[in-house]
């Protein structure tokens, strides 16, 4: 990945705005996965930090006006067709072509607030590898999530938990930040949402250095999310699993946050598997229940 070119480390004022910021010795890529956004980019540009250094904007085949959108408000904005579908590819192709040395990924939807991405990238720069945002933490939330989400959410955090020895307070959340040079040491495959778990497993693994930041969720500002609830819960489960996997049959110390890792027995795992995968069934079950 190329270098940005970027003036020296000092003060930049946006002669639009009349605002000034100081600039980092270190430059930011920020990733928005869109799919027919088209009424909901233009708010997240607009909110875009001035220490953002580059946009990128993975096109998953819209079909309305969100590239158009993204270039009027954005005129540098960098736009990338997605090759495949998913949110997981679209995060990949991102990574990919993100020149930054630090990238945050955040969703297009309106949902999570740019004005935030200075948190993560202080954290970032603390010495963090990567950043991941908690609607848990204090001074965190969500107006979004209903009580079935929330609770599958919180199932899988604590089985994530369980088997990683974490404490971590989310798992199944998408605004996140990494030290970029890191990046190809996860090896990232997800083409769905199970990337977000995905990304936070491996990086347990390898030793990542791992915070967590407080995050305000709100509703989408419009139309329908892309997640289905059922389906994506059964891929993050076997994602979890599928990563530990690895581990058993020998023992695993990797110091993550002061936590030590140990192995799990596949036996257990299995049945792990079929509790959780058991407990999603009836999560979904409550859910469709009461939408009728």
């Amino acid at each position: 990945m190329s270098a940005l070119t970027y003036p020296a480390v000092g003060t930049i004022r946006n002669e639009a705005t009349g605002l000034s910021h100081h600039r980092p010795g270190f430059t930011v890529s920020v990733i928005i996965p869109a799919k027919n956004e088209a009424r909901n980019i233009a708010w997240v540009l607009e909110h875009m930090p001035l220490s953002v250094d580059e946009v990128i904007v993975v096109d998953g085949n819209s079909t309305d006006r969100t590239i158009e959108v993204a270039r009027a408000i954005r005129p540098d904005v960098v736009i990338v067709s997605e090759p495949g579908r998913g949110k997981g590819t679209a995060m990949r192709t991102g990574f990919e072509v993100a020149r930054g040395i630090f990238v945050v990924v955040l969703d297009a939807d309106g949902s999570m607030d740019p004005r935030d991405i200075d948190l993560y990238v202080e954290q970032l720069a603390a010495g963090a590898d990567l950043v991941k945002g908690s609607r848990y933490l204090t001074g965190g939330g969500s107006t979004d999530l209903t009580r079935v989400r929330s609770l599958g959410n919180r199932a899988l955090l604590f089985a994530s938990n369980l088997i990683y020895r974490q404490s971590f307070t989310e798992l199944c959340y998408g605004f996140m930040a990494l030290r970029t040079s890191r990046i190809p040491e996860l090896r990232l495959e997800a083409t769905g949402f199970e990337i977000e778990t995905e990304i936070v497993t491996k990086a347990v693994r390898h030793g990542f250095a791992v915070a967590e930041v407080p995050s305000r969720e709100s509703p989408r500002i419009s139309g329908a999310s892309n997640l289905h609830a059922f389906r994506d819960g059964i891929r993050i489960v076997r994602t979890i699993l599928r990563e530990a996997r690895p581990w058993r049959n020998r023992p695993v110390a990797v110091p993550v946050m002061g936590a030590t890792h140990e192995s799990v027995p596949e036996s257990w795992m299995d049945q792990l598997e079929e509790r959780i995968l058991g407990e999603a069934a009836v999560s979904h079950d409550a859910e469709v229940a009461v939408a009728d």
